[in-house]
């Protein structure tokens, strides 16, 4: 990489992965993504990590933005993480057409001690019994573009015990008689454990009487929901999964926060996804993947989490609006269209939603279509965005 001054604008050429739960059509639908071979198209990333590097134009040449970073730290993502020497966080489309595995991520200190773990125990980086595939922990964001089923934290106890003992499984009686005597996190980490351990005849007996429970009261949407889920994954744990959890459909526009220790799965839809740089992930069903029952539960919060604050509610500047989180890693704003006078301070990441959109500065401009995004280095400072439609801004906080 020859380049010494940067752009103020990178025009991203980013990666799709395709993973098995993943839309065959909506990246098709929503940005105009051709899919010819009708593969899942399951996430676009937009980022520096290593198993999906965003590539930028530099002297004409395709490069990594891992590499333009690492040659300019502290002019791409300002002085507060330039120290670390990479983007703090990973921006994706996310686009489920199947159910992605009900899970949990660790919190930093967790993922730091369980990475240092595996690695002492001599586990390759890509084994797939590891636990921590880095030590970072792994908040997130998702932002709804079309209706988007997911589950989100433990309902509270006596929902909890009211599903299960709808299901009237013989082969859970103990168990539900257990937590119903002991409504407390310890009594549902228990319980958790057992759903999760069960094997043979009573996994077997439990499962059709979720089954039998769930055609019985299909009109529900936890309980219809169960059915989708028994089509995808016969025979999984993770079945139990809605009645523990909050089985929630963000409207277009609506977004929900996951931090450290809440169970949750994406079951369909297409989405807006902002994490932290990680990819960290303990799985409890609905997963065909290496799941460590012990290791999950040490980082799960076996908590009610209140109905009310499952949806995050943005601050409105404007029509502008942002999406506080209480992490540093990311930051997170949908603009409107019109004209838009803005200052990066940490690098950025800006997506086109639904309109074009162009980006100016003292002779310097890029326009984007639909689906197609931009990487503003911290240094570029204040610059204007005219937009068509609705625009994604990503950051970090400095």
């Amino acid at each position: 990489m020859t380049q010494t001054t940067l752009s103020p604008f990178y025009r991203m050429t980013n990666l799709v992965q395709h993973y098995e739960w993943g839309s065959r059509t909506a990246l098709t639908t929503l940005f105009g993504l051709p899919n010819p071979e009708g593969a899942p198209q399951a996430e676009l990333w937009m980022g520096a990590h290593p198993n999906g590097c965003s590539l930028v134009e530099v002297d004409g040449a395709p490069t990594r933005l891992a590499d333009l970073i690492a040659a300019h730290p502290e002019a791409t993502l300002g002085a507060s993480a330039a120290p670390v020497g990479a983007l703090p966080f990973l921006f994706k489309v996310l686009c489920a057409e199947k159910a992605l595995s009900v899970q949990v991520h660790p919190s930093k200190a967790q993922a730091q001690a369980g990475f240092a773990r595996d690695n002492a125990a001599g586990l390759t980086a890509n084994a797939p019994n590891r636990n921590y595939r880095d030590d970072n922990h792994k908040p997130e964001l998702v932002f709804a573009l079309t209706p988007y089923q997911a589950m989100n934290g433990f309902r509270d106890f006596a929902a909890i015990l009211a599903l299960f003992q709808l299901v009237a499984a013989p082969s859970l009686a103990s168990l539900v008689s257990a937590f119903a005597a002991e409504q407390t996190p310890a009594g549902l980490a228990r319980f958790f454990r057992a759903l999760l351990t069960l094997q043979g005849h009573a996994k077997e007996e439990a499962l059709a009487a979720l089954h039998a429970a769930a055609l019985a009261h299909r009109e529900e949407e936890t309980f219809a929901a169960v059915l989708d889920l028994f089509e995808q994954y016969p025979g999984d744990v993770g079945l139990f999964a809605p009645l523990l959890l909050h089985v929630v459909t963000l409207a277009p526009g609506q977004a929900m926060y996951l931090g450290a220790g809440t169970p949750h799965a994406y079951i369909r839809g297409a989405g807006l996804e902002i994490m932290a740089n990680s990819d960290n992930v303990l799985r409890a069903g609905l997963t065909g993947k290496h799941m460590d029952v012990e290791e999950l539960l040490s980082c799960t919060r076996c908590e009610p989490t209140p109905a009310e604050k499952i949806m995050l509610a943005p601050h409105l500047e404007g029509a502008v609006q942002h999406f506080d989180v209480p992490v540093p890693d990311f930051t997170f704003s949908v603009y409107p269209a019109g004209l838009h006078e803005l200052h990066s301070a940490s690098a950025e990441v800006l997506l086109a939603i639904d309109g074009e959109l162009s980006l100016v500065q003292e002779g310097a401009s890029l326009s984007l279509q639909p689906g197609q995004s931009a990487f503003v280095p911290a240094a570029t400072g204040r610059y204007r965005v005219q937009a068509k439609g609705r625009f994604a801004r990503a950051g970090n906080r400095v």
